[in-house]
């Protein structure tokens, strides 16, 4: 093995140990709640549409179509939990 493989690996290694340890040294409570706040926005604004096109380009159809339709089942499970709350006599 030759010392330019050699330090390859290592700095691999060492790239990997230090992703480990921001991993977990992040506050449980801010962070993770950050996180799932970006998730949830990435979800809704319909990240996951962009370069899916063929060739890698956006297709401002889909986009919308996926940003109209999660919004209309975050309001439809909204509508459908107060109806069953009030269906419980909880509201």
């Amino acid at each position: 093995m030759s010392d330019r493989d050699r330090e390859t690996r290592e700095a691999a290694e060492a790239r990997e140990a230090l992703e480990r340890v921001q991993r977990d040294t992040e506050t449980l409570g801010s962070s993770a709640l950050a996180r799932m706040g970006r998730q949830a926005g990435d979800h809704f604004g319909a990240k996951d549409a962009v370069g899916a096109a063929e060739g890698g380009g956006t297709d401002p159809i889909e986009l919308w179509g996926r940003r109209i339709g999660r919004a209309l089942s975050l309001i439809g499970v909204v509508i459908l939990t107060i109806w069953l709350l009030v269906q419980l006599r909880i509201l």
